[in-house]
């Protein structure tokens, strides 16, 4: 489950992060998660460049790297005459076409045991970078019989190469001790091992082998082209998990399986070590944590954690809780129940919030993200991601407020809320997180508003729709009905819902109630359904 909500202190902010978050949504958001397998690749004549692999001179499209070499070649063509997003497009197309007849081998040729394997890296000092698109390429050499030494090739300076890399190796892979080596590119190769990701080469297949994908894609993202046209991989991307990501999942969780890490906290706050990683704190911390820690949260830097402990803490949690950050890639070991509570801004949810969908989608835990104000002189104005780079988060008390809201009705502990617009959006969001048992009874410690608000009513009947509850949905909408009379669309909910709980008394009651006060929406509905003249 991934949701995002506004909670800027501003309300010209907010209107511009729900307009993103509902196109997002209508247009971006696949109903399930495509995943894209990888496999061992034997190179001839490989050449390692930068954070890039070369095959014969040619750049081999492979996974993220291959969506940043396309990304490059439009930046470098801007100025050019001509469009270089219909060059690409041009030169894939007839990749497509090529490819029609051509078959993938499906195992290995036979070679040498101890041919080296070789792994390109973004680079050794962004957690997130290496550990979703380098390290877990590892695990596509599961079950391969070879005896050869491992190389990542990263194109940084070696003294910013940073200490996780290779402790999340020693850890994660330990048949590999003593065999894998790190080596700043160039480097070059007569023959060697690596592996492949097919989402890089998705452009290049033909198109008889991805069809199905367009059934899961959104109409106007598919009806757009968007699966054929190299303009909407970003989309695809974030709606996409790679086979080797689910791997390095179930190896992480296998390795900490049965150990002890009882002294890890369930409910955490995520800090950040400024020796590490650039100083991005965000402003309105120490009072959140203040809540939080009302509610046994504990502070938690995961620098400060082994790889194994890093694993384990998201394995048992209940609730993370972070400001936006490359910690959230420790998401991929979160539990299918745990909340992963996200604090960011209008520019992350742009730029950055897609990057950690493929993470949630292969844990299948809560990824819920809180969209505030940016940390400047000027919180209206809108940074520039190429001139601001990622600007820090601000949270207000109203915004705080808000998520503490939130954060204790997912764990039991009913707040009072004293104004109804407080209570139709908390109820609202936690229903939307996936807990429609704790929004409704938020709702049931407020029954005050029930008989007043058809609003409030609405939700709580979409609360035991989700719980499979039709007599207390029924319940509901009746409320909703008493409360406001004008509304159409309750009575023709009535009737559905009625027919589930076998009430035929409520159907004719409401059949009458719509034909008396809306006679036209009573004639289409009876027209276009059959079975109600049965009732009747």
């Amino acid at each position: 489950m991934i949701e995002g909500f506004a909670v800027s202190a501003h309300e010209q902010v907010n209107k511009k992060i729900r307009s993103f978050l509902a196109v997002t949504k209508r247009q971006k958001t696949f109903t399930k998660a495509i995943e894209y397998n990888a496999a061992p690749v034997y190179l001839e004549q490989a050449s390692f460049r930068k954070s890039h692999i070369m095959v014969h001179d040619r750049m081999l499209l492979n996974g993220a790297s291959g969506v940043r070499l396309i990304n490059r070649f439009h930046w470098e063509n801007e100025e050019a005459d001509e469009n270089s997003v219909d060059q690409v497009q041009t030169y894939l197309a007839a990749c497509q076409n090529e490819n029609k007849d051509r078959v993938l081998p499906s195992v290995l040729p036979n070679l040498e045991t101890d041919t080296d394997v070789a792994i390109e890296c973004r680079n050794t000092f962004n957690f997130y970078h290496f550990i979703t698109e380098s390290l877990s390429q590892l695990t596509v050499l599961d079950g391969l019989n070879f005896t050869g030494n491992v190389y990542f090739h990263f194109p940084n300076q070696e003294e910013k190469q940073r200490p996780f890399a290779q402790a999340f190796v020693d850890a994660l892979f330990p048949e590999l001790a003593g065999r894998v080596f790190f080596e700043r590119t160039p480097k070059e190769y007569d023959n060697v091992i690596s592996t492949y990701e097919f989402l890089g080469g998705h452009y290049q297949a033909p198109h008889e082998s991805i069809s199905g994908i367009e059934n899961y894609a959104p109409k106007p993202f598919a009806d757009g082209n968007g699966l054929a046209d190299v303009s909407g991989q970003a989309v695809l991307a974030m709606n996409c998990v790679s086979s080797p990501l689910i791997a390095l999942r179930n190896r992480g969780l296998a390795a900490v399986e049965g150990q002890g890490f009882s002294h890890l906290p369930k409910r955490f706050f995520v800090g950040r070590d400024d020796r590490q990683s650039r100083a991005r704190h965000m402003e309105g911390e120490d009072l959140l944590f203040d809540h939080l820690r009302l509610f046994d949260f504990e502070y938690v830097v995961f620098e400060n954690l082994s790889p194994l402990e890093q694993v384990a803490i998201m394995a048992q949690a209940e609730v993370m809780i972070s400001y936006h950050g490359a910690g959230f890639t420790n998401m991929l070991f979160a539990n299918p129940d745990a909340y992963v509570i996200e604090l960011g801004t209008l520019q992350t949810a742009q730029f950055r919030w897609g990057d950690f969908w493929p993470l949630a989608n292969a844990a299948q835990c809560r990824y819920i993200s809180f969209f505030a104000d940016h940390n400047m002189e000027n919180p209206l104005l809108e940074p520039s991601f190429k001139q601001d780079g990622i600007v820090p988060v601000r949270l207000g008390e109203a915004a705080t407020a808000g998520i503490m809201a939130f954060v204790v009705t997912l764990l039991g502990h009913f707040p009072k809320l004293t104004k109804l617009p407080v209570l139709l959006e908390t109820s609202a969001r936690v229903l939307q997180a996936g807990a429609p048992d704790k929004a409704a009874d938020l709702i049931d410690q407020h029954s005050e508003f029930l008989d007043c608000d058809a609003e409030l009513c609405l939700i709580k009947a979409d609360c035991h729709k989700e719980l499979d509850e039709p007599k207390s949905e029924l319940m509901a909408l009746d409320l909703a009905y008493k409360a406001d009379r004008s509304r159409w669309q309750t009575l023709v909910r009535m009737i559905w819902c009625a027919n589930r709980c076998e009430r035929p008394q409520v159907i004719r009651w409401a059949l009458s109630r719509l034909e008396r006060d809306f006679p036209e929406r009573h004639e289409n509905f009876v027209t276009a359904h059959n079975w109600v003249k049965y009732v009747t």
